[in-house]
């Protein structure tokens, strides 16, 4: 049974990616920073439905607390799916943006990746088999106002992911990122209503969680054994 491990795996997103990894067999590792009750009630819910999943607890932003976070999970073997879900938004214009603002959205979604990637390549390397997988965003790939620093962050993590990929290929380790556009969730739900979403998007309404989520566990596949470096959005057509 492979490993995974979904940083933000409490959020919405992450929750429908771990019950999805879950489901196809994986054992997941379910990443979380402060809502340790939510990540064990998803934890609990997939052990019910016949899965595996345990619960990590840790600041992706902190470099070594996250390194021996990540390093405490290999003795019970490797991790052989990393998805990085975890990432935060300040909106705000830039003009009006603090240092500390701007920090903490690079911080989680690009420190994060290379705080939590950085302590598994090598182990997932020598398995010679391994998927890496970015959650970005379409912000990276379009812009959007008011998120100067999310887009930054994202587009960061779509650098890393394509350079990266060049470094695993010969190792049998793919690395690619899944860019969602408007998804249903608790913090989109406020922003856009049925008006707004038939103008924006061409398919005329929000994306599930779900859908991102079986992406992700494409990618995550032997099926996608021969995809890397790529950037996938998954947007209802708005690019």
């Amino acid at each position: 049974m492979r490993r995974a491990l979904v940083t933000g795996g409490s959020s919405p997103i992450g929750q429908a990616i771990c019950r999805t990894l879950a489901a196809a067999g994986c054992e997941v590792v379910i990443h979380t920073h402060r809502a340790r009750d939510t990540a064990q009630a998803l934890a609990a819910e997939i052990a019910a439905a016949g899965g595996t999943a345990t619960v990590t607890a840790f600041d992706v932003t902190k470099t070594e607390e996250s390194r021996a976070a990540v390093e405490a999970l290999l003795p019970a073997g490797p991790i052989q799916v990393l998805v990085h879900n975890a990432g935060i938004h300040d909106d705000v214009p830039f003009a009006g943006m603090s240092e500390s603002q701007w920090s903490q959205v690079i911080d989680v979604s690009l420190n994060g990746f290379y705080n939590v990637a950085r302590p598994l390549i090598l182990p997932m390397m020598g398995t010679r088999w391994g998927r890496i997988v970015a959650v970005t965003s379409l912000s990276a790939l379009m812009g959007n106002r008011g998120q100067v620093a999310y887009a930054a962050a994202k587009a960061g993590l779509h650098g890393a992911v394509r350079a990266l990929s060049l470094e695993c290929c010969s190792r049998g380790i793919t690395v690619n990122a899944v860019a969602p556009g408007i998804i249903d969730t608790p913090a989109t739900a406020d922003l856009f209503d049925a008006a707004k979403l038939a103008a924006l998007v061409p398919m005329k309404r929000a994306g599930r969680a779900d859908e991102v989520a079986d992406l992700v566990a494409f990618l995550a596949s032997d099926r996608a054994g021969y995809v890397s470096g790529q950037i996938v959005s998954i947007n209802g057509g708005m690019a």
